[in-house]
């Protein structure tokens, strides 16, 4: 006999099977309606196509091979693996079944035994990933994963569709003995443990049955459930290259949900996805250094009463149920006792997203709990609020006095390119922060003076100089943001085709969306390449270079600065443990330099000690927050007499010869 699959072979009823399909299909679409519904409501301008394109091979590596998940735990990117393709897998060859019995019979033959092996690879690795699972939560016990009892129903479930899976194969091929039987090598194994093929005959339906409920019963939760992340996290990936709009939804309307504010201000479409994509597996809280410094912020935490928030906000056809309308009443007491403070301890140094296996921000739902915060006029830290007038009256978050930018410069001879026909290749955005703090103030008049050692024209806005944003925007004051933006943008408009450089990754990342520009150790780097940067003197000293987050996460500048570093003869580049991408934050980041927060972790405290692991004697930073940062904790942590904390320009003008040794 030709080797082949009887459909409904030994079950009465089949018309019941319809039905519960029928039902499942049936929850299936509703639950994604409602996503889709859900996800729509943050919908701005359609992104452009190329990025669309460009986003669709991230998301295959990421979504399908799960690149991102083998990245620091090669257990539970294999662990994924044997699951998602597992389950897909046997989801794929019910399909074909359906196919082979209703349109087409082509599972025949050497066909039908080459699909019988794979279905057999595919449940096996189902139960085993599924059991792997269990073991890293609860034997293994990895510190990152919760452990709460609602976390083993998935798993459960998962293992007892898989087990029941070969429970009824096992029961057919005992009951029928095809001489093919072999080729289900484990269904093959499991017949074995029947008794006979009577008893086969009579347990063969009820397993059958029991398996066909809990895999429809499955599907049709499945986008109800936690599982939900197996719908969001392709589109999330998807949609991670495209950038992230300044201004947020607008508030929506009051609909009885507690808030701190006159409207609740809402994450754009991207983001409202990401919080379904979310998996909850905690590698954002085990990179966020706040968290690792035990202050109150978890990014994963944030992320799941956000979720709860909009699902909340955002009403379900499941709100007719007495039972459901009970259950979000309890959910909207939880959400209204949940304060909102521990959003100000982000520095917003995307440590989370590059952890990510989705690329989740909570940045984006920090920002907008500030937003909503600064808009009540609740729960903002005091001196955050004075920095925030200073910034709006004062154009700098520092100092109440106007026009005390240029003062920096000292007796440099540096051309005011605010003023009329005066011009020069390069223009100088210096920042708040550089040009009103003492200490930030040495790496500009060291960038300054090697620029124009080297040949290069530059020149800036003296106490005409704009404060580009970056400031507001990470604390979500979102008019004050608006307004120095377009300040901004008007005098890079009228300085027509002159180049820009910067020397604060934060004023870089927010100029450069508005104007092609350069951070400082780029244009260090190629000034290197060109020849035109060279080094008279020997430093000979050991030396660490501690990442800014906004120069290697947010820009992806990590080369550059390293390039020049080892550029200088004598000075030798040793790293930190954590250096690049896995960077740890100064704690300067999202405002924080600008605020007192109780049980402050002393991040940079933690950084200097990564530092002197490494033996090197010199710390070299390319940020002034950074600088202030490191410069601070050198003082009171008690490394000053181990470490000096140099800005690269600053280095740079030593190895020139123009600054001392």
């Amino acid at each position: 006999m030709t080797p082949h699959r009887e459909a409904f072979s030994g079950i009465e009823h089949p018309w019941i099977f319809y039905c519960l399909a029928a039902l499942a299909v049936a929850c299936f679409v509703v639950g994604c309606r409602e996503l889709v519904r859900r996800w729509l409501d943050g919908r701005r301008a359609a992104p452009p196509v190329s990025v669309l394109v460009r986003s669709a091979g991230g998301a295959v590596l990421d979504g399908v091979l799960f690149r991102r998940l083998f990245r620091g735990d090669p257990a539970a990117g294999a662990m994924h693996v044997l699951v998602s393709w597992g389950f897909v897998g046997l989801f794929v060859g019910t399909i074909m079944l359906t196919v082979d019995h209703y349109v087409w019979r082509y599972l025949e033959g050497g066909v039908y035994l080459g699909f019988s092996v794979a279905m057999e690879v595919c449940g096996l690795a189902l139960i085993a990933g599924t059991l792997w699972a269990l073991a890293r939560r609860y034997l293994q016990r990895v510190p990152r994963l919760e452990r709460r009892a609602s976390d083993l129903v998935i798993p459960v479930w998962l293992l007892a569709i898989g087990a029941t899976g070969f429970l009824v194969e096992g029961a057919g091929l005992a009951a029928t003995g095809p001489a093919w039987a072999g080729w289900s090598f484990a269904g093959a194994l499991v017949a074995g443990a029947f008794p006979g093929p009577a008893a086969s005959e009579s347990a063969y339906p009820v397993l059958w049955w029991i398996h066909a409920v809990m895999s429809l019963a499955l599907v049709g939760w499945l986008p109800w459930s936690r599982l939900v992340h197996a719908l969001a996290a392709p589109l999330e990936l998807a949609l991670a290259d495209i950038q992230s709009p300044d201004v947020l939804a607008r508030p929506a309307a009051d609909d009885g949900e507690p808030s701190s504010g006159t409207g609740r201000q809402r994450p754009d479409m991207r983001h409202l996805v990401s919080l379904d994509a979310c998996t909850r597996c905690g590698r954002c809280d085990e990179v966020c250094p706040s968290a690792r410094a035990g202050e109150p912020l978890s990014p994963r935490a944030v992320v799941r009463r956000s979720r709860l928030r909009e699902r909340l906000a955002s009403g379900s056809l499941l709100d007719r149920f007495p039972v459901v309308r009970d259950r979000r009443a309890r959910a909207r007491a939880e959400v209204a006792a949940l304060a909102w403070g521990e959003a100000w301890y982000c520095t917003t140094c995307r440590a989370c997203v590059e952890a990510c296996p989705v690329r989740a921000e909570p940045i984006e739902v920090v920002r907008a709990a500030r937003a909503e915060m600064i808009e009540a006029g609740s729960d903002v830290p005091p001196k955050l609020v004075e920095s925030l007038e200073r910034l709006n009256k004062y154009e700098n978050p520092w100092l109440a006095k106007k026009g005390q930018k240029a003062k920096w410069s000292g007796d440099l001879d540096l051309p005011d390119l605010s003023k009329a026909g005066v011009a020069a290749d390069w223009l100088y955005f210096v920042d708040c922060t550089t040009s009103l703090d003492t200490r930030a103030q040495g790496g500009a008049r060291a960038l300054a003076a090697v620029l124009q050692g080297c040949g290069v024209g530059v020149g800036t806005l003296g106490k005409k100089e704009p404060c580009c944003g970056d400031i507001a925007r990470r604390v979500g004051e979102q008019g004050l943001l608006e307004e120095q933006r377009d300040a901004t943008l008007s005098v890079l408009r009228d300085r027509g085709s002159t180049q820009v450089v910067c020397s604060s990754p934060h004023c870089w990342n927010t100029i450069r969306e508005l104007h092609p520009a350069l951070h400082s150790s780029q244009l260090l780097a190629r000034l290197l390449d060109e020849g035109k940067l060279t080094f008279e003197a020997r430093v000979e000293v050991k030396a660490t270079y501690h990442d800014p987050c906004y120069l290697s996460r947010y820009g992806r500048v990590l080369d550059e600065p390293r390039r020049v570093i080892r550029a200088i003869p004598g000075v030798e580049l040793v790293e930190m443990a954590e250096h690049g991408l896995s960077s740890v934050c100064c704690g300067g980041g999202g405002g924080r330099m600008w605020q007192e927060l109780p049980g402050d972790g002393k991040l940079a405290h933690r950084r200097l000690a990564q530092a002197a692991e490494t033996g090197a004697s010199l710390v070299v930073t390319a940020c002034p927050l950074c600088l202030i940062m490191l410069e601070d904790a050198r003082k009171t942590g008690g490394f000053e007499d181990r470490l000096e904390v140099i800005d690269l320009a600053e280095l740079v003008a030593r190895a020139r010869g123009i600054l001392p040794s």
